[in-house]
């Protein structure tokens, strides 16, 4: 699978305290986005899932082909398996997760490229919402960080589903194309302490294949030519 925008976005946006110690990556695909926060980050164990098996083993090839392959786990399951067996017994705050990150399939049209692999790993039939945001709210430690990016028209619906589980948004900002383009894409940023949200845009080209100064400023550490 390709690596996409909305990955290199959410990895080089999402934020990292110095006292991040363990991280998540939920739908992990090909690893990029922990593979990103590993580099941004002295965290000491970064984890992810990922329930397609193709994907899996190329996610566990670049992860031990890295500079960080002591830092970095990859499991082959699904989230809701991986959070019923993390939740067996009720893990103790030090075991929960500092950052969670997740780009989460969330096509919910019934769309199909003729690619089953593909197709699943877009739609949103593969991780609901609600299961995503329910399994974050039981893995994520008091003072941590969920982050994630959705489709724009999903924004406010996704924000009231987590204030259901008492997760509060404290950052978005959203992307769109061009400046001729709408907005596609939310980048979200939610933690359980409640506190004024700040909200701003990213556009990412001034043209076709001419990025704009602030999606450089934002990923530039990350493309070999940028």
């Amino acid at each position: 699978m390709k690596i996409g925008t909305d990955g290199v976005l959410l990895g080089a946006w999402a934020s990292i305290k110095i006292s991040t110690y363990s991280i998540l990556d939920i739908g992990a695909g090909t690893g990029v986005i922990s593979l990103m926060l590993a580099q941004r980050s002295n965290a000491e164990n970064i984890e992810a899932i990922e329930l397609d098996g193709d994907a899996f083993e190329q996610c566990a090839e670049n992860f031990e082909a890295s500079n960080w392959s002591d830092r970095l786990f990859c499991f082959h399951a699904g989230f809701d398996e991986f959070v019923d067996e993390y939740t067996e017994e009720e893990p103790d705050e030090a075991e929960l997760y500092d950052l969670i990150v997740s780009n989460p399939p969330f096509y919910s049209e019934e769309v199909s490229s003729g690619d089953n692999a593909r197709d699943n790993a877009r739609q949103n039939t593969s991780l609901p919402f609600n299961e995503l945001i329910l399994g974050v709210s039981k893995l994520l430690s008091a003072t941590g960080i969920f982050s994630t990016i959705i489709p724009f028209k999903e924004e406010e619906s996704f924000i009231a589903l987590a204030l259901e589980n008492k997760l509060y948004i404290n950052r978005i900002t959203r992307v769109k194309g061009n400046k001729n383009s709408e907005i596609k894409r939310s980048l979200l940023e939610f933690s359980f302490t409640k506190n004024d949200s700040t909200t701003n845009d990213l556009t990412i080209e001034k043209e076709r294949n001419i990025y704009t100064d602030d999606y450089i400023s934002l990923t530039k550490d990350f493309y070999l030519k940028m």
